[in-house]
């Protein structure tokens, strides 16, 4: 999950620290956004360094001449639309007060108008601030609006006083992110098919033509597609990958049996997201013993696969179908063509040459292109942040198409 860290001012800022290092202990991303007076107990460097993510602490951010970044205005769109969750601990009264009463004067609170994902703070604050009417007030007003709120606890105070106030213990916090994450479960009761990894087409019992995909972004949506809730059928060529929990694995081999796999589950399916590298080509007349060596040159006639997005995507009818689309130039070009002449809800597209992109990565550079028109270019993140933002855009694009009245899509 992509988590977007709020610290704000209060002496309990330096467990902020922590609970990153815990967060991504779990397994999420974490980006953090400070407050001026955050910056006053803990530095930017501190977060930078734990998270591995630019800091945010200015909602303009000026060049090194002086003037406003036009990328910085924007900026808290851009992670308001790559957050999965926004926690805010600490939070002080300040910042409570500006959540509920919708300002947004700085990063943080424009962040959280401007985001759609579910929300959790920890307030921590002195015990009279706590108790306030005013603060209790604009607690209840969040909380009616599905803000979740880890209360403080009890205990000695940063001022000197005695009683609620400080800051929940991190296992508390850490529960209520379980929880969030848990409650992501749209794609219960949907089947989910994909393929993942190369195909290896013989060329005699010894050598074979295949590539040098890993699997890894096929596993990755597998394996967050499951977490949501779908059962999810995962048709592999080889790998060295481990099977991820709740998955029905199929292992194939060449791109005729991914064909006939693929062929098998389709019809069982509501969303398929065809990840495999397919060879384009295979030999047209496999050796049936070892090609011996010689001086000669060797000629092996090849002939096309079946192209099995497109094969499959024309009996679509309702399902939501996913391409992708491992370019080494004219990306977005080459995308939309693919996403027309296929008939696919969403091409995933990326340049394999790129640093960070491409086979045998852990991270991954892409733009999905969707069917509506779409287009929404993703920073680098981990194949498992891309996975997630594939689903969410497959959901999307389900909703649309559900919203409309019922029609026939095959075809288009």
């Amino acid at each position: 999950m992509r988590i977007t860290l709020g610290v704000t001012g209060g002496v309990a800022a330096y467990k902020s620290a922590e609970l990153v290092r815990r967060l991504q202990q779990e397994g999420h991303s974490v980006q953090v956004v400070m407050t001026r007076a955050a910056c006053e107990f803990v530095t930017p460097l501190t977060f930078a360094a734990l998270s591995g993510q630019k800091v945010i602490t200015d909602l303009f951010a000026k060049s090194s001449t002086g003037e406003a970044n036009l990328e910085s205005a924007i900026e808290h769109i851009a992670v308001a639309q790559r957050t999965d969750l926004l926690v805010v601990a600490p939070a002080t009264a300040d910042t409570l007060a500006k959540f509920a009463r919708g300002l947004a004067d700085d990063f943080l609170s424009t962040l959280y108008l401007a985001s759609t994902a579910p929300v959790i703070v920890a307030p921590a604050m002195n015990v009279n601030m706590w108790q306030h009417a005013a603060t209790q007030e604009n607690l209840a007003v969040l909380k009616a609006r599905g803000v979740h709120v880890v209360e403080p606890n009890a205990g000695y105070l940063a001022c000197g006083m005695i009683g609620p106030g400080r800051l929940a213990e991190l296992d508390e916090i850490l529960r209520a992110v379980q929880g969030v994450a848990q409650a992501k479960r749209d794609l219960a009761g949907e089947t989910l098919l994909v393929t993942a990894g190369p195909t290896c087409e013989d060329i005699d019992p010894v050598r074979y033509i295949t590539n040098r995909s890993s699997g890894k972004m096929g596993y990755a949506v597998a394996e967050a597609g499951a977490r949501r809730g779908a059962k999810v059928i995962l048709i592999t060529g080889p790998t060295a990958l481990a099977t991820p929990e709740g998955v029905e694995r199929v292992d194939v081999r060449t791109a005729e049996e991914m064909l006939a796999a693929a062929r098998k589950h389709f019809p069982a399916c509501s969303l398929a997201i065809f990840a495999a590298a397919v060879a384009d080509y295979r030999p047209a007349k496999p050796a049936s013993s070892k090609i011996k060596r010689s001086k000669e040159a060797l000629t092996i006639r090849l002939e096309p696969n079946t192209d099995i997005l497109a094969t499959l995507a024309k009996e679509k009818g309702e399902r939501i179908v996913v391409g992708f689309a491992a370019e080494t130039e004219q990306v977005a070009e080459n995308a939309r063509k693919k996403l027309a002449q296929k008939n696919a809800d969403l091409v995933v597209a990326n340049d394999v040459t790129a640093e960070g992109a491409g086979f045998d990565h852990d991270t991954n550079i892409v733009t999905l292109f969707s069917r509506d028109g779409r287009d929404l270019p993703l920073p680098r993140m981990s194949k498992a942040e891309v996975a997630e933002r594939i689903l969410d855009e497959a959901v999307r694009i389900r909703a649309v198409l559900r919203s409309k009245p019922a029609t026939h899509r095959a075809g288009g």
